[in-house]
């Protein structure tokens, strides 16, 4: 992340200045207009996909990559996953072309060089592996293995569909910001289910769907929670951001970015130590709380495992930016998943019965299987008033008939499919053009 100044050297923040500053940031409210996807991708050796890639012939890849005319944000996860993040986009469709011309012209890049993109939730071919070494991951994995190992997966061996969509309306209503806001921890629970690509043969999580999820829901005792639901949305994450633990302190000098144990944002305004917290340490310290919805401003949903194929991807982010954006799919959207809110009970998602059934069972959940089929039908009414093209209409629609009609999610087929075969292989048809950290 850019500094403004030196770590330190900037005036220090009171605990109402820190307050008011989460409080006004955290929803910007107004009519839904833009949308952003995030993907983030493995990478396999197209003549051995089935084994580890060298971290010299990644990073070769990623300079490759980083060096092409993009659209997108291009940036590089630990361990070596790539990750393209849209700009925002005032339509679905250009949200859509732009990742897919940006895609395109990375794989292209990456054939060159014997290698290719893999959407998949959790790579289990190694290991998690951390190949690079900046203060910010080196800080993340020592405060991670405190917890246990899932820190390290996620870091260095997972990958997601990410789709921000904006807070919404200030007043009440289905595109109200606190409608949305609950509509998405629902919702978020269906999305694990319906798009689970994640499947574990071994380990705490065999048999799961989502094991991706699972290590997102072990990673640490908070940081990685959502705040409780039906309280006031701005309120709620303001307290929930400064009383979860700080994970690093950002030194000058090459010193490490180390933080006390168990010391809070609230207790390092308090009392000062190690030196006193300034407006950066907070915007840093926010970069560092991974629920499955971060509100920025807009609205960051980060629980869909990376999707299988070439187009994979665009189905969550058609189906998600419909069941929001247009009114009458995110009031069938929101009655559909509300029906679930008994199950999810008084704990936070995602560590929640329906949050930890969703990764487990998948669309095999019978409840979670009929709110997927009611949400894929209204996204589907919905995306040809949105201006959608045929082929992502196509998409959906073929995803629906594929998973969601059989009760079945991309995780069934890697199960039945075993090591992965040589080369990449589509799942859905590919997608033809038509017209937003860990």
């Amino acid at each position: 992340m850019p500094q403004t100044s030196r770590p330190g050297t900037a005036p220090a923040v009171s605990e109402a200045e820190t307050e008011d500053l989460v409080h006004g940031i955290c929803f910007k409210t107004g009519p839904p207009r833009y949308v952003g996807a995030e993907l983030e991708w493995l990478i396999h050796d197209r003549a051995s996909p089935g084994a580890p890639v060298p971290d010299e012939r990644l990073h070769a890849a990623h300079a490759a990559a980083s060096a092409l005319p993009l659209h997108s944000r291009f940036t590089v996860e630990p361990g070596g996953q790539l990750e393209l993040s849209s700009p925002a986009a005032t339509s679905l469709t250009g949200c859509l072309d732009a990742l897919q011309a940006d895609l395109s012209a990375v794989r292209a890049t990456l054939d060159d060089l014997g290698l290719y993109l893999v959407g998949r939730g959790q790579d289990s071919r190694r290991p998690p592996h951390r190949m690079l070494h900046a203060p910010r991951y080196e800080a993340m994995e020592r405060y991670f293995d405190r917890c246990g190992p899932a820190g390290r997966q996620m870091m260095c061996a997972s990958a997601s569909v990410q789709v921000c969509v904006d807070a919404g309306y200030e007043e009440p209503g289905p595109l109200g910001h606190g409608r949305r806001w609950l509509l998405a921890h629902l919702l978020g629970a269906v999305l694990v289910s319906a798009f689970a690509n994640s499947p574990a043969d071994s380990g705490p999580y065999r048999g799961w769907r989502s094991s991706r999820q699972g290590i997102w829901a072990d990673l640490d005792p908070r940081r990685n929670l959502a705040p409780p639901l039906y309280e006031e949305p701005r309120a709620a994450w303001t307290r929930h951001a400064l009383d979860t633990e700080v994970m690093c302190v950002q030194s000058p000098d090459g010193a490490p970015w180390d933080a006390p144990q168990g010391l809070t944002f609230r207790d390092w305004v308090r009392h000062g130590g190690p030196r006193p917290p300034t407006r950066e340490d907070l915007t840093y310290h926010l970069t560092t709380l991974f629920p499955p919805v971060r509100p920025r401003g807009h609205l960051e949903l980060r629980m869909i495992d990376a999707q299988p194929g070439d187009d994979g991807w665009l189905v969550p982010v058609a189906v998600t930016t419909a069941l929001f954006d247009d009114p009458e799919a995110a009031e069938t959207a929101y009655r559909a998943v509300k029906a679930l809110s008994d199950r999810a009970g008084p704990h936070p998602a995602p560590r929640n019965p329906l949050w930890r059934e969703a990764a487990r069972s998948g669309p095999a959940d019978p409840e979670l299987r009929a709110a997927a089929a009611t949400c894929f039908r209204a996204a589907l009414d919905a995306l040809p008033r949105m201006g959608a093209g045929g082929a992502v209409v196509d998409a959906v629609g073929e995803f629906a008939e594929r998973y969601v009609a059989r009760g079945r999610c991309p995780a069934d087929d890697q199960a039945a499919a075993g090591p992965p075969a040589a080369g990449p292989a589509s799942a859905v048809r590919p997608h033809r053009r038509t017209g937003r950290n860990r």
